[in-house]
């Protein structure tokens, strides 16, 4: 529509016009939330996150792969694909109103125990803190993680049994 026949419209013709055109757009859901995955005390639901390995990875690779000083860093994905990944996650898991500073898109299997980098199996939206009473969040999480890192490279625990402990402890 030209200026000049908004201009004859006047400001309640205008006014009429827009909430005419807004009436006719398809309407979202009144909800963005489209809930199917669960975070019960800080864990990731199994049917969503199952997790997943990375094939370069297994007992006879570590010392080549994972016990190697700067290997997570080195095949990390970039924060532009987790943030991402994050956003797309986040309705499913009901918090697609939770902040990202909240959340941290967390490797279930963790890249120190040999956990596929990209495959969104292996992220989740986790919360950085308890997320409920009694809950933990990604500070436990990390504790475990080098923990079990420690012990796998140490020959204390098995490749294999630490990412079981970490599957069993952080999916519900």
């Amino acid at each position: 529509m030209t200026r000049t026949r908004l201009a004859r419209l006047g400001v309640l013709g205008a006014a009429a016009l827009a909430v005419a055109v807004l009436a006719a757009l398809p309407t979202a859901p009144a909800s963005a939330e489209t809930r199917t995955c669960l975070v019960v005390g800080g864990r990731a639901d199994a049917s969503c996150t199952p997790g997943a390995f990375n094939p370069d990875v297994s007992q006879a690779t570590i010392d080549d792969t994972i016990c190697v000083s700067g290997y997570s860093g080195s095949i990390r994905p970039p924060a532009s694909y987790t943030t991402r990944l994050k956003n797309q996650q986040k309705p499913a898991y009901g918090e697609a109103r939770v902040a990202n500073a909240d959340l941290e898109e967390d490797h279930l299997v963790p890249l120190s125990l040999g956990g596929a980098p990209r495959d969104p199996r292996n992220l989740w939206p986790e919360p950085r803190s308890g997320a409920a009473p009694g809950g933990e969040g990604a500070e436990d999480k990390d504790v475990e993680e080098f923990r079990l890192y420690r012990a796998v490279c140490a020959g204390t625990v098995s490749l294999r049994s630490a990412q079981r402990q970490i599957l069993a402890h952080w999916t519900h």
